[in-house]
């Protein structure tokens, strides 16, 4: 199994010391031996920028979109974006994808949040087909190249085409989301992945894969935040308060009351009135009492939290449930802790 890093997107009052961060931190994880950092993005810094920024400092680690929102972005955008990204970090690019929310798609985007999974199938047809420089021409129900009334004409990508093996993987929660990734991408990016109770998921991928056609090696990507804490009772608790609030945010607040798809998976892991009083917590404006009210048996379950030798026993149960990758996200604030961390686990 292999280890990745996951940035997530930077944050904090100064964008540029964080982008300075980042890419120290990376160059850890390059040193370390991990295969892969990944940068997300949600309403604020890109991930595209970053992941330039990043090939630019790095030689030899992978370079990932975690994610890539597709409301952000016509297919075309992508295709080009992908292209690029991979020319410059001479080979090392991994498109992922997600539809992102629909607070964030219709909030941010202008977006409707209508049939994901459709819009997802044919995003990812029109994106592999402009990186083969196929002529721009698709007849889908949510993208139509070119527009049937107008001057467009098809068009190829003006480069050459990036490398056969340029791997998609798609971001999923839901269960129908999950099968979809395991037929169209060549990778499974899952967050607050259980590895003691994922088997559904796992089956559901399965049968996804069962209708693939691409015959590459798939990736089991998991992002799983990390925390190194000491102490207990009442002392471990407040240790634990970065990883809390990372967890709080995603099941509490990314999303409504009625459509959160982090709530839901907490819900399908067995903690669905622990759900509900974060949730309830976190839309009223209480994130510090959202934090506490997440049960330290949903930490111990979906993240890396103790000490690095029980997070290294943990790494075990990762791989005897097929995760190919775990991607660290490691959530202590001092610098020099989260570099501790990769190379006490690289």
């Amino acid at each position: 199994m292999r280890l990745g890093l996951n940035l997530g997107y930077l944050t904090g009052p100064s964008p540029a010391e964080a982008a300075a961060e980042a890419l120290a931190l990376t160059r850890a994880a390059e040193e370390n031996g991990f295969d892969s950092v990944w940068v997300a993005e949600a309403y604020g810094t890109d991930t595209v920028s970053v992941l330039g920024w990043l090939a630019a400092g790095t030689t030899r680690i992978g370079l990932g979109s975690a994610v890539m929102q597709i409301p952000a972005r016509a297919p075309a955008m992508t295709a080009m974006t992908a292209a690029t990204l991979d020319v410059l970090s001479g080979g090392r690019f991994r498109l992922g994808l997600g539809v992102s929310g629909p607070q964030v798609s219709e909030g941010w985007y202008g977006q409707r949040f209508a049939r994901p999974l459709v819009r997802t199938r044919e995003y990812v047809d029109v994106v592999r087909q402009l990186l083969a420089r196929q002529p721009s021409s698709y007849s889908g129900s949510e993208f139509t190249l070119p527009l049937p009334d107008g001057p467009g004409t098809p068009l190829r990508l003006m480069q050459p085409a990036p490398r056969d093996d340029l791997p998609v993987y798609l971001a999923a929660v839901g269960p129908r989301n999950v099968e979809l990734a395991g037929e169209i991408a060549d990778g499974w990016l899952p967050v607050f992945l259980c590895p003691d109770d994922c088997s559904a998921s796992l089956d559901r991928l399965r049968a996804g894969q069962s209708r693939r056609t691409r015959n590459v090696e798939y990736d089991i990507c998991a992002t799983v935040p990390a925390l190194v804490v000491e102490g207990r009772g009442e002392e471990r608790t407040v240790a634990e308060l970065p990883l809390r609030r990372h967890v709080a945010l995603y099941v509490g607040g990314m999303g409504s009351r009625e459509q959160n798809f982090y709530a839901d998976l907490g819900r399908r892991l067995g903690f669905a009135s622990a759900v509900d009083e974060v949730q309830e917590h976190f839309l009223a404006g209480r994130h510090r009492e959202a934090a506490l009210a997440v049960p330290r048996e949903f930490l111990e379950a979906t993240c890396l939290v103790g000490s690095v030798a029980g997070m290294r026993r943990r790494l075990d149960d990762y791989a005897a449930a097929g995760v190919t990758t775990v991607s660290l996200a490691p959530v202590a604030g001092d610098p020099v802790a989260r570099n501790d961390l990769l190379r006490a686990l690289g």
